[in-house]
Parts: structure tokens; C-alpha cells; sequence
């Protein structure tokens, strides 16, 4: 038998006051770790979102500055959990004055255990006049991030990322045995993906697969909820509501990851191929 423990998902919606959005998400922290929750994790701005007439807004200041960081850590302390700040919009990395969507582990002493920015920029037109363009004020990150946990390694992605498939594959061969996926997903998007992605990419890579969404209006913003948790194999082992905040949580056996891999070792399975793709295209 591998070693369990259970992991949370809290799900909340965020407005433009990022204090009243982080003192609710502290609350909602305690509660999951009340409920046996050992590692706790939030959606990707889960402490300030709102889209107005100035696009996206989410309370972006410097690191040392940002007053969800000490807060969480200070929590993470008093609670003895493993904590994942989703993400915070964090200045001070662009020459052009653009931020990082920066994912967080916060360890049980309050430490960050390990910082990962998004790499994938959510710029998409959704037809009926929804579209986003989040490069237009957030840089994309470079590095694949493994955070360790007591239970082995964690692969850090957010959101948009969960649409890139390699780096997923690339986290499990590096040795993740867990996925965190915090998300803000459109429920335009959510509808038609959210559930079909996030389980392929468990099934692809064998891992256990943690995606904490946000749900409700952020203005002129719609997010889709069902934050979820999914097992190796491609089960959904807990699903939040669609339509308000809630806390899941699941018992995670990391067993499941090498029997997984066992049955279908398909990250092992690589195989090196050539293709004159631009050549077929033009014939």
C-alpha cells in the first residue's frame, strides 16, 4: 500500500475586494482542514477577479507587498495543512510592466515550498462578443515546476495550461505523481471541456489530478465551478457545484499511481517520428 491523505478543492467566488475575498477563503480553509483535509488547495485568483470596462482586474502587487501571501502563510501554520494559493497576480518580472499568474505550496510552517507561473496566456474569442486576452497584462512563465509534498511530487500548472498536453507529460515523466490544475474557467468553456480535459489528462499520465475552480459572476465574467478531483484511472472521485461555493474533498492512495502506470505504462511507450507536415499540408 502507498501512503493516503485527503486533499480539498475550495471553491469560491471572487469580487474586486481582494480583503473581504481572502478573510472568506481563509474561512473556508479552516473548514476543509475541520473536515481531515491535509493539503488545501485554491482556484487561480481566488483572492481578487472582476472584468469591467478596464478588462481584467486582479489586484496584481509586488510579491514581498501582496497581503494574501503572509495571511495564507500565517494559516497554513496555524492549520498544519499543505496549502496551494490557486494563484495571485504578482508584479515586478516584465520590462513592460506586465505580471505573473503566480501558483503557490505553502508548506505546514508556512514556508513556499514552491512558486510556479503560468506559462499558457488564456487570449481566445469565444464568439458572442466574450473574449479575453490575458497576455495583455500577464507575461508567460518559462519553467515547469514540481512542487514536494510528504507524498511525492506535485506538477504545478493553472487553468489555460490544462489545454497543453506535453506539459503534462513532461511533469509526470519528471516524476509527478499528483497535478494541480487552479482554474478560473469560463462557463462557456467549462460547459463543453472542463470535465473531458481534466480527465484525459489523468488518464494520459497516470497521475491524480486536483483542479479547484472558481464559479458565479466577476462581473462581466462568468466562471464555471465543478471544481474537481480525478484518480489515475480517469475517475471523478469528487465534483463541486456549478452554481455556488463549496468545498470537495477525497481520499487520495498513492498506490493508485504506480498501479495505473502498471496496467497501461504508456510514459514509457515514447517513440521518435518524422513528418513532413508543412510539405503535406501544401499538397
Amino acid at each position: 500500500m502507498g501512503e493516503t491523505f485527503k486533499a480539498a478543492c475550495v471553491q469560491n467566488c471572487a469580487g474586486p475586494d481582494m480583503m473581504l475575498n481572502l478573510n472568506h477563503s481563509v474561512e473556508m480553509i479552516k473548514k476543509a482542514r475541520d473536515m481531515g483535509a491535509d493539503l488545501i488547495t485554491l482556484p487561480e485568483f481566488f483572492c481578487c477577479l472582476d472584468v469591467n470596462d478596464a478588462g481584467l482586474q486582479t489586484g496584481s502587487c509586488p510579491e514581498v507587498d501582496h497581503p494574501g501571501i503572509p495571511l495564507l502563510c500565517d494559516t497554513a501554520r496555524e492549520t498544519g495543512a499543505w496549502v496551494l494559493a490557486g494563484s495571485f497576480a504578482i508584479d515586478g518580472n516584465s520590462v513592460d510592466s506586465r505580471s505573473r499568474n503566480r501558483s503557490m505550496m505553502i508548506a505546514p510552517d508556512g514556508s513556499i515550498n514552491a512558486r510556479y507561473d503560468k506559462i499558457h496566456m488564456f487570449d481566445v474569442e469565444l464568439g458572442n462578443g466574450e473574449s479575453y486576452k490575458e497576455s495583455d497584462k500577464f507575461e508567460p512563465g518559462t519553467e515547469a515546476v514540481l512542487a514536494e509534498t510528504p507524498w511525492g511530487p506535485l506538477g504545478m500548472t493553472v487553468c489555460y495550461d490544462l489545454r497543453f498536453a506535453y506539459l503534462y507529460r513532461a511533469l509526470a515523466q519528471a516524476g509527478a505523481m499528483y497535478l494541480s490544475v487552479p482554474a478560473a474557467f469560463m462557463r462557456t468553456t467549462g460547459q463543453a471541456h472542463w470535465h473531458t480535459l481534466l480527465r484525459a489528462r489523468a488518464i494520459e499520465t497516470g497521475c491524480y489530478v486536483i483542479a479547484p475552480c472558481q464559479y458565479g459572476t466577476h462581473g462581466r465574467a462568468i466562471t464555471y465551478g465543478h471544481s474537481l478531483i480525478v484518480d489515475p484511472w480517469g475517475t471523478v472521485l469528487a465534483d463541486g457545484s456549478g452554481e455556488d461555493e463549496d468545498i470537495i474533498i477525497a481520499e487520495i492512495d498513492s498506490s493508485k499511481v504506480d498501479a495505473a502506470r502498471r496496467k497501461i505504462p504508456a510514459l514509457e511507450h515514447d517513440r521518435p517520428f518524422e513528418g513532413d507536415f508543412e510539405g503535406s499540408l501544401k499538397d
